[in-house]
C-alpha cells in the first residue's frame, strides 16, 4: 500500500476541526486506512490502492471530514469554460492515443503547496498510473503557453527541448538514453518510431510523455498562479478520474477550475466532474451486512462517505475511482456505521474445515519453482487475442468477450504468452529473468454447462543467455521427481516452439504439457532478444491423474 506523510496543519484546516491525538488516531484507522504515526506535525498513513483520492492532504481530508461528520455529503465542483483547446493529432494513435486536460487558476502558490502538488503528481504516477504506463501526468505553469495545445507524435530525432533539470537541449533519443528520468522510463516508449509531445501554438514542446516536461515551460514555481495539467494513457474513463483526482485537490487548495476542448475527431469537454448515479438496494444492503437499516439511516451513513441519496439512487463523486459495484458503496455504509459497532455472532452452522486438496497441491508446486529460484508472476485472465493466437504464430478459437471497449477482448487460452508480456516489459531489468505462474485458461467447450471449461495450469519461462530444452527439463524431472510420477516424452510440433526442440508430456497416456524453445519470430514479435525455454503444465489434468 502505498504510503503518505500528511501535514498535519494542513490537513486540519482542511477537515475544518481539530480531534485529540487519540481521537484523530481513532477515527483515521476507522476510515479504512492504516494509521503508521503521528509525530508533531507529521500524520504518516497507508491508503488502499484503490482509493488514488485520498494520496493527497486535501483529498484524504475531504474523506476524512466526512467521515467525522463535519462536512458531510456530496462535493460538488464545477469547472467553467475556458474557451481553449487542446487538438489531439491522429498520429499519437499507436503511441499514447489519449488525453484529458484541464486548466486550474489562482492558486497562491508557496513552498508548501509545490511539494503537496509534485506529491499528487508522483503518488498517482506509482499508484493509479503504474508507474507511468497507465496515466502519465503532467502539470505546467499556463502563462507560458500558447493556444491551442496540439498532442502529436513525431520522429523522436526532430523532438529537441531542454527537459527538467538538464543545461542542455536533447532530442528524443537523448533523452530517453541519457536523462535519469528518460533511463528510468524510457522503456514505456521502446520500439515507438515515434514518440508523443505537447507543443503549444508558437512550437514550443510542453513535454514528452510520459518521460519529463520541458524545462522551459513545464516548471511551476512560486511565481506561478494557473496551471495547465494534462493526462495521457490508453484508457480515456482512467485519464478523466485520474485528471479529477488532481483538479479537484487543486481547487480545495484554492483554486477556479477552467474546462478546455479536446478536439479528437469530435469535440469532448474536460473535465467533466459531474457525479455518477449509480442504484443501491436497501435490502441487499441489510442482507450483507447483517442490519436492518433504514433509508434513512442509509442516506445518513452515505454522507458520512461522501456520497449523495437521493430518488434511491446514489451519487458517487466524479474523483472516486473505487466505485464499480453496489458492494463498493454497500463497504462504504459498513465504515459509515463503524466496523467496532457491529456485533459478533456465532455461526448455527458447525463444521471442520481443511485446507482444499487441489490448493495443497498447488502450493507445493508453488514451493518446489520459488525453492528453483523462479520469481513467480500474477496476470489476468482476460488479455489480448493478438497475444494469444498472432503473436505466437498460432490459430486458436478463443473464449471472446462481448462489446469489449478496450484491447483486452478475451479470455487466456494459455499462460506462455503472458509470461512472454512480462518478459517484454522487463526487457531493461538484469538477466537471467527466470518467471512462471500458476493460474487459470479458458476453453470452448459444448459439453461443459456454461460452455467453457476453466482448467488450472502453471507455466515457467528461463529467459538467458544460456537457456536451451535442457534447462527446461531438468526443472520437469525434479517436479516430477516430487510428484513421484513417470512421464514420457514425445515429439510433437508446435508453431511457437523451434522444430526438434518441443515435445509432448504423456502421464499414463494422457497429454499433460508441452515443453520447448520458443520460436525465434515469436520471440521477435514480442521484442525478445533472448533465448526463452519453458513449459506449461495442466494441473488440473494431473491432479486428477493423481
Amino acid at each position: 500500500m502505498p504510503s503518505i506523510t500528511l501535514n498535519k496543519n494542513v490537513f486540519e484546516k482542511l477537515v475544518g476541526k481539530k480531534l485529540p491525538v487519540e481521537k484523530l488516531k481513532d477515527r483515521i484507522s476507522m476510515l479504512g486506512t492504516d494509521l503508521e504515526d503521528i509525530r508533531g506535525n507529521e500524520i504518516n498513513v497507508e491508503v488502499f490502492p484503490n482509493r488514488p483520492d485520498m494520496l493527497s492532504e486535501q483529498g484524504f481530508a475531504r474523506a476524512f471530514s466526512s467521515f467525522i461528520g463535519v462536512k458531510k455529503g456530496l462535493r460538488e465542483y464545477k469547472a467553467v469554460k475556458s474557451g481553449e483547446r487542446v487538438i489531439v493529432d491522429k498520429s499519437v494513435k499507436d503511441v499514447r492515443p489519449y488525453t484529458a486536460c484541464a486548466i486550474v487558476k489562482g492558486i497562491k502558490f508557496d513552498d508548501e503547496k509545490i511539494k503537496e502538488v509534485i506529491n499528487i503528481q508522483e503518488k498517482l504516477h506509482i499508484t493509479y498510473g503504474r508507474n507511468r504506463k497507465k496515466v502519465a501526468i503532467g502539470i505546467y505553469p499556463n502563462e507560458k503557453i500558447k493556444y491551442p495545445i496540439r498532442f502529436l507524435a513525431r520522429n523522436p530525432y526532430d523532438i529537441k527541448f531542454r527537459p527538467l533539470d538538464s543545461k542542455n537541449v536533447m532530442d528524443g533519443f537523448e533523452i530517453v538514453r541519457t536523462h535519469s528520468t528518460g533511463k528510468e522510463y524510457g522503456y514505456l516508449l521502446e520500439g515507438k518510431d515515434k514518440f508523443p509531445i505537447f507543443i503549444d501554438a508558437n512550437d514550443k514542446i510542453l513535454s514528452m510523455p510520459p518521460i519529463i516536461n520541458s524545462e522551459e515551460i513545464g516548471r511551476v514555481s512560486e511565481k506561478t498562479k494557473d496551471v495547465f495539467i494534462e493526462c495521457s494513457g490508453f484508457d480515456f474513463g482512467s485519464l478523466k478520474i485520474c485528471l479529477n483526482i488532481i483538479v479537484t485537490a487543486l481547487a480545495d487548495m484554492g483554486g477556479k477550475i477552467y474546462s478546455v476542448e479536446l478536439i479528437d475527431g469530435k469535440r469532448i469537454v474536460s473535465p467533466d466532474l459531474k457525479a455518477r448515479e449509480m442504484k443501491l438496494s436497501i435490502n441487499y444492503t441489510n442482507k450483507l451486512l447483517g442490519l436492518d437499516l433504514k433509508e434513512s439511516d442509509v442516506k445518513k451513513l452515505l454522507e458520512r462517505m461522501g456520497y449523495s441519496y437521493r430518488n434511491k439512487k446514489v451519487l458517487v463523486p466524479c474523483y472516486r475511482a473505487d466505485v464499480l459495484h453496489e458492494m463498493d458503496i454497500v463497504e462504504d455504509i459498513a465504515i459509515a456505521y463503524g466496523y467496532e459497532n457491529f456485533k459478533e455472532e456465532i455461526p448455527n452452522v458447525s463444521t471442520i474445515g481443511e485446507e482444499n486438496k487441489f490448493f495443497k497441491f498447488k502450493k507445493k508446486i508453488r514451493d518446489l519453482l520459488i525453492g528453483h529460484e523462479l520469481v513467480e508472476i500474477n496476470s489476468y485472465n482476460i488479455t489480448n487475442g493478438d497475444e494469444q493466437t498472432k503473436l505466437m504464430g498460432r490459430k486458436i478459437e478463443l473464449v471472446e468477450l462481448e462489446n469489449s471497449k478496450t484491447e483486452y477482448n478475451c479470455l487466456r487460452a494459455w499462460i506462455i504468452p503472458d509470461l512472454l508480456m512480462v518478459l517484454k516489459g522487463n526487457r531493461h531489468y538484469d538477466y537471467p529473468q527466470n518467471i512462471f505462474e500458476v493460474g487459470s485458461i479458458f476453453k470452448l467447450d459444448k459439453d461443459s454447462e456454461t460452455g467453457v471449461l476453466e482448467d488450472e495450469r502453471v507455466a515457467v519461462l528461463f529467459c538467458n543467455n544460456k537457456t536451451d530444452f535442457t534447462q527446461a527439463k531438468q526443472l520437469l524431472d525434479n517436479l516430477f521427481d516430487l510428484l513421484k510420477l513417470k512421464y514420457d516424452i514425445q515429439e510433437t510440433e508446435h508453431e511457437s516452439f523451434i522444430p526438434g526442440r518441443v515435445g509432448r508430456i504423456l502421464v499414463n497416456g494422457k497429454k499433460v504439457a508441452y515443453i520447448g524453445e520458443i520460436h525465434p519470430s515469436v520471440l521477435s514479435n514480442f521484442g525478445i532478444d533472448m533465448p526463452v525455454a519453458g513449459f506449461e503444465l495442466n494441473l488440473t489434468e494431473l491432479f486428477n491423474l493423481i
